[in-house]
């Protein structure tokens, strides 16, 4: 009880005090305005001045007006000490509209008129004291403390004019930051954490790559070169993380300042202003994601008639809680579709991603989670009678390449005879498309799971000559920060303290981001006419030793070793190329591709099916994956695919040896 009553008198306390500080700046702008009038009373002297009941009339004429608008335009309600360019562009505003009223006043009014000059310096002189005082206001806020003599001053004119006392000892709590990039992101950044007396850092100054901001200051803060002469001074401010506020730097130029900086013993931030693969792209500042340094910037992919196409429309995405999934599920709430039905047999993933989207979105998003299998026929059909999808998205599959060699029976219930559910009930519930999510593994396949993949494939193509729905299937590579990928295990292994493992030292792979692959797989999901096999432009690929040697030296970890451990099951040394413009057909997009296939009739397509059942109702992995060969004709032993690939690298070399020998 006593609690309550103390808090009930601290907010009392405090509204009071708020209070005073208001009626204090009325009064400070009072006096202003006094000094201003007296000024240019003194100054207009001569055969124009006014008599003393007409300075009186003017002086009390442009302050009724000066006042009372500055009051309606809640002037007295900012909180100064905070001001940004906002609350200064309303004082001008206010004044211009208190200007114009005492214009219009002094015209009808049976008042001794004055020059427009006098008008127009009375308003401006005295807007422009209003200002300064304002401004020394907020700079003795920022700027007062006790440990200098330009401090002590700053702190005593700010318990003078407002009553408050400077907090030294918070400041000096503060994590004290360098803000590499002093463009639009950066100041945004040291904008909110000079004006939030909460926030835990403190900028100290900028770091410019453009030399025309060198040498010049922004809020206060100076800014700096990156050469070696910043140590120093970094030192000297007291500077304990660097944070990168530059989105568009160049992957290779944020790399090499990663390095310089990382090596010098400073923490390192990323501040996003807006991230593209956030939900709602919120602001935030957060620890490097070293996958972001090892590629090229993610290509942010933007078109309206995709947006168009999936607005308004009910779609399913199938796998909605997993990487690629639930990137989908972000991009489609942009695009303000009709109702997303996330289908998952993961219950957590669903959930997750549920949540997010709920938090940013609330009830302007439609979103609704079915838990179920694609391989359950009749819970599946459940669904497509419940909600009436008029799209389908297939990102649901067993994906992981070693476990689906020893899993072989499992890979083709879920990827091939799921998708034959998903085929079946977009004909039968008459659903308007059908996108299906498929990998580069695929491409002469040498395993289960690329082998599952590309029967899917050749399931859609088939439907598509006959069927009613428009079909699609979507191949792209390895993505960024998947389920399974490669980059967590190293990231992994590295914390660990090694040694960090590669299979093959002459492995090669393809990498996209996964925001990059989900914006594409809409794109040509929406562009799809029917029956296309569409392969996106994965750019070069990238060695596995090289992204392993990168990790271990962006990660600052001494001695890791690299061991290699030998190829896994199904495993190829190199994949394939997936963009070959000169066999391939273009698209409006240019990593977009479509590739020339011809489709099976439905009847081949029915017969294979059988050959899979017989062989999985056997119970034997090693008979279905014999019965996977025989329907996907393309797949082949990673032994002959790896043996080809090394016998064409070989002749290369050699060749480039020869070309060498006779040169010289």
């Amino acid at each position: 009880m006593m609690r309550k009553v103390e808090e009930k008198k601290e907010e009392i306390s405090r509204k009071k005090y708020h209070r005073n500080i208001r009626w204090m700046l009325v009064l400070y702008d009072l006096v202003v305005y006094a000094a201003v009038a007296a000024i240019l009373l003194i100054f207009y002297c001569g055969s124009e001045r006014l008599t003393g009941i007409g300075v009186l009339q003017q002086i009390c004429l442009a302050g009724v007006w000066i006042f009372l608008v500055r009051i309606a335009g809640n002037i007295y309600g900012q909180v100064w000490r905070y001001g940004g360019i906002q609350c200064y562009i309303r004082l001008l505003f206010t004044d211009a509209v208190a200007f114009i009223g005492y214009l219009g006043t002094e015209l009808l009014l049976p008042i001794q008129k004055i020059s427009f000059a006098r008008m127009v310096s009375l308003v401006s002189l005295n807007l422009l004291g209003a200002l300064t005082l304002r401004m020394v206001y907020r700079y003795a806020y920022k700027c007062g403390d006790q440990r200098s003599v330009k401090g002590r001053i700053l702190s005593a004119l700010l318990h003078m004019f407002g009553g408050i006392e400077s907090e030294p000892d918070k400041e000096v709590q503060k994590i004290k930051v360098a803000i590499i990039g002093a463009g639009r992101v950066g100041v945004s950044l040291a904008e909110e954490l000079l004006n939030n007396p909460e926030a835990s850092y403190l900028p100290r100054c900028f770091i410019e790559t453009n030399p025309e901001k060198v040498g010049r200051e922004i809020q206060g803060l100076p800014i700096w070169s990156e050469d070696e002469a910043t140590f120093s001074r970094l030192g000297e401010y007291e500077v304990q993380e660097i944070i990168f506020a530059i989105p568009s730097m160049d992957a290779k130029k944020k790399k090499k300042l990663y390095e310089y900086y990382k090596k010098a013993g400073y923490k390192l931030k990323v501040y996003d202003y807006p991230i593209v693969y956030t939900a709602g792209g919120k602001r935030h500042l957060r620890e490097f994601d070293i996958e972001e340094l090892l590629f090229r910037k993610p290509l942010i992919v933007s078109d309206e008639n995709t947006n168009a196409y999936y607005k308004d429309k009910v779609v399913l995405l199938t796998g909605g809680g997993g990487s690629i999934g639930s990137e989908l599920c972000r991009q489609l709430a942009k695009m303000k579709p009709k109702q997303i039905i996330i289908l998952d047999i993961y219950e957590n993933g669903a959930y997750d991603v549920q949540q997010e989207l709920k938090i940013v979105y609330g009830d302007k998003l439609n979103l609704e989670i079915e838990i179920c299998s694609i391989t359950h026929r009749k819970a599946l059909e459940k669904v497509f009678k419940k909600y009436r999808p008029q799209i389908v998205i297939n990102a649901a599959a067993h994906k992981h390449v070693p476990l689906m060699e020893k899993n072989c029976i499992e890979a083709i219930y879920n990827n091939i005879f799921g998708t034959e559910n998903l085929v079946d009930l977009c004909e039968k519930y008459e659903a308007e498309r059908f996108m299906m999510v498929s990998t580069d593994k695929a491409v002469n396949p040498t395993n289960v799971m690329g082998a599952t993949k590309r029967f899917c494939e050749m399931i859609v193509q088939s439907a598509s000559t006959h069927g009613k729905v428009k079909y699609s299937a979507t191949r792209f590579g390895n993505v960024l920060g998947s389920a399974g990928s490669v980059i967590p295990l190293f990231k992994r292994q590295i914390a660990n303290g090694g040694p960090v493992t590669v299979t093959d030292k002459r492995i090669i792979r393809y990498f996209m981001t996964i925001p990059e692959a989900s914006q594409l797989v809409l794109q040509s999901g929406a562009m799809a006419k029917n029956g296309e096999l569409f392969v996106l432009d994965m750019g070069q690929p990238v060695k596995i030793l090289d992204l392993a040697e990168n990790l271990i030296q962006l990660s600052g970890v001494q001695g890791i070793k690299i061991v290699e451990t030998g190829l896994r099951p199904g495993e190829k040394l190199y994949e394939e190329l997936l963009v070959k413009t000169e066999e391939l057909d273009k698209t409006p997009n240019k990593m977009i591709f479509i590739e020339r296939d011809t489709a099976l009739s439905k009847e081949e397509i029915s017969e294979r099916m059988e050959i899979l059942r017989k062989a999985c109702d056997m119970g034997d992995d090693l008979m279905a994956k014999e019965a996977l060969r025989k329907v996907v004709p393309t797949y082949k032993t990673p032994e002959e695919m790896n043996q080809k690939v090394t016998l064409m690298q070989n002749k290369k070399e050699t060749k480039a040896k020869e070309i060498k020998i006779a040169m010289s």
